[in-house]
């Protein structure tokens, strides 16, 4: 039961008339944002990642080895599990089954006090009570106690009593849901954004088949990884040179399970990923502070022990430890504390000791096992010292050679007069041409132009000492004044909204992945939080006599000239670098917040884009000629 204030005048008196309240799941229905994100494409997958983490609590404890999930004709929606199967006696307290319970009650079900599950995965916890809520219909049958029994539900209200309706010998559940069109409006699943989430689930629940099958296309895909995370990290370094077996450590502390799988590569980029409760805490957390300190401890203690640190040196960073290294962390708590803005980042203090001490013990324990492993991991991280300390002393030599100190403006900055960060804006523009128009074009208060010459160096295959050493980079580190690196600090960011505006060509394109890879590896918390976009300037201007239009891509522009075809000269420009548009035309098009159309960049799938960013960006030719071919049909707008 929820409450809520509504807005009756009564005389202007605010008494009891004025407190509605919500009886079952009608909170859910008026409220739904609240309880699964939003009503748009993420909500409504959630949907079936909610009922999907009921079979995976099966799972994790240890009944359930197989999962199906089946996108039917219509976008109705079928999971299937091996499980117990939920229960259908009669509730001590409710009077009714306890499937009724859970179908049409918010917070109930195993995972909540002296339930039958220690740990739970998700992050909501709403589980299938939502889900029924939010569906036009959903059907649920259990298999269990050599019955197969069911019931049927509307907009999260019972249908009919539970009843048996045949005989088995199997166990399980099998939910059955339509989504709501009055809640998500077009109802359309997309089988790769589902293929994600469940082969994620299938790395992070080792043993456990995780099936994904579209009636609508055919399509179907499987999961199984008897290496768990190991395999997931394996994965991730399959197109990098390794420099060791991937190590896995797990242990458990009271309630808390801890998996831990790590490898290091020859790269230059730290890619460690973290998990709770099988949610990605893309925040971080305690689990991830107590894994980074192990792993400083342990190999600063290894290195001093076997010589390869003097005396007199001083320990490795933890940046110079993480140089290289993949690593997933997966902790599974029993009564996890999420905190931030999207709930991404875990808070239980008391992990970060568990943590540390079953990484550190791991750890120990494999070095000692493995000493050539373990010397090509510390030879890594003194070459990251080295490298580090290169870059310092190129910082230091380069501001003691312009004479500027520390976070000086570059001279080639034109800023804007407000002082505010939050309301200002910095447009990283190609070129000095185009540069010049933005310059004239933008609103002085709140806009400052950055122009970049060339195409700045690929960070992907560079180390950080070679950073300090490309003058674009530096402008753009000195413009923002944030550092980099352990240095970042995203309080000191000057510039709320950073656009990156470049031609719409391939040099253009090119340019634009340049920087969204220097970004994504050395600033990764300026797009975690928001302030990285891609400005969209228009690829056509379509003059029919004196009307003009703005045009954003080739098929809005066939779209234009079929109405354009009653009469009349038409004029179509092509405007391939923005040096073309004169300062307004660059304004009205592109900068103008009234009528400009940003994109933000977003992960949503880390492990994913770290993969992209490495084969396209990389040194190895082979994975970034095998992705070119598989994707060469989908490019749309390229310039030969």
């Amino acid at each position: 039961m929820n409450s809520e204030q509504i807005n009756n005048s009564n005389n202007g008196e605010y008494t009891a008339e004025n407190i509605r309240v919500l009886d079952g799941l009608e909170a859910v229905r008026m409220r739904p944002g609240m309880y699964i994100g939003d009503t748009g494409k993420d909500g409504l997958h959630h949907l079936v990642y909610e009922i999907v983490y009921n079979s995976i609590d099966e799972a994790m404890a240890g009944y359930c080895d197989r999962i199906q999930v089946i996108i039917k004709p219509d976008n109705a929606v079928t999971v299937i599990d091996n499980g117990r199967g939920i229960p259908v006696d009669i509730h001590p307290e409710k009077g009714v089954s306890a499937l009724e319970v859970v179908m049409t009650t918010l917070h109930a079900g195993g995972k909540f006090g002296d339930g039958a599950y220690s740990v739970s995965s998700g992050l909501h916890g709403v589980g299938a009570s939502v889900v029924s809520a939010l569906s036009s219909w959903l059907r649920a049958e259990v298999r269990r106690n050599g019955k197969i029994w069911r019931q049927e539900y509307k907009m999260g209200t019972k249908q009919d009593d539970v009843k048996a309706v045949g005989k088995t010998a199997e166990t399980g559940t099998t939910i059955t849901f339509m989504a709501d069109t009055e809640i998500f409006g077009e109802i359309s699943f997309d089988f790769n954004v589902l293929c994600e989430r469940l082969r994620e689930l299938a790395f992070l629940n080792k043993g456990v088949e995780i099936s994904l099958k579209d009636e609508r296309t055919d399509n179907e895909m499987a999961y199984f990884f008897e290496g768990g995370i190991a395999s997931l990290v394996r994965r991730i370094n399959k197109n990098r040179q390794v420099l060791d077996k991937s190590i896995y450590i797990s242990g458990k502390v009271n309630s808390t399970a801890v998996e831990i799988a790590i490898q290091y590569n020859d790269g230059y980029s730290e890619n460690v990923t973290a998990f709770a409760n099988c949610v990605n805490t893309k925040e971080g957390g305690t689990h991830m502070t107590g894994f980074r300190a192990a792993l400083t401890r342990v190999l600063n203690d290894y290195a001093r022990k076997n010589k390869f640190l003097k005396d007199n040196d001083p320990n490795l960073s933890g940046e110079d430890i993480r140089d290289g290294l993949t690593a997933v962390v997966s902790v599974k708590v029993g009564q996890p504390q999420f905190e931030g803005q999207t709930k991404g980042k875990l808070g239980n203090p008391e992990v970060k000791g568990q943590v540390e001490s079953i990484a550190g013990d791991g750890l120990n324990e494999y070095l000692e096992k493995h000493p050539e492993e373990g010397k090509s991991i510390i030879d890594k991280c003194l070459l990251a010292a080295k490298a580090r300390e290169a870059a310092r002393k190129a910082r230091d030599l380069i501001l003691k050679k312009t004479g500027l100190e520390f976070g000086t403006l570059p001279g080639k900055l034109a800023d804007c007069s407000s002082n505010n960060p939050k309301d200002c804006e910095l447009y990283l523009v190609e070129g000095d041409s185009a540069g010049g128009s933005a310059k004239q074009g933008r609103d002085r208060n709140f806009q400052a132009i950055l122009p970049l010459r060339g195409k700045i160096l690929n960070v992907e295959k560079a180390a950080k000492d070679k950073i300090f050493d490309h003058e674009e980079i530096r402008a753009i580190i000195t413009a923002l004044g944030t550092g980099i690196g352990e240095q970042f600090e995203l309080g000191k960011l000057r510039y709320h909204q950073i656009i990156i505006m470049t031609d719409a060509d391939v040099d253009g394109a090119h340019i634009r992945t340049l920087l969204l890879t220097f970004f994504y590896r050395n600033m990764s918390d300026l797009i975690q939080n928001g302030h990285l976009f891609i400005a969209q300037p228009p690829l056509y201007r379509i003059q029919a006599g004196k009307k003009q239009t703005w045009v954003y891509s080739d098929a809005q522009k066939d779209a234009e000239l079929t109405k354009q075809k009653s009469g009349g000269k038409v004029d179509v420009q092509r405007y391939k670098g923005l040096g073309e548009m004169s300062p307004v035309q660059l304004w009205e098009t592109t900068m103008n917040p009234a009528t400009r159309t940003l994109l933000k960049v977003q992960v949503d799938d880390a492990l994913k884009a770290d993969e992209i960013f490495h084969v396209l960006m990389g040194s190895d030719v082979p994975p970034r000629k095998s992705f070119i071919q598989a994707h060469a049909r989908s490019v749309k707008n390229l310039d030969i």
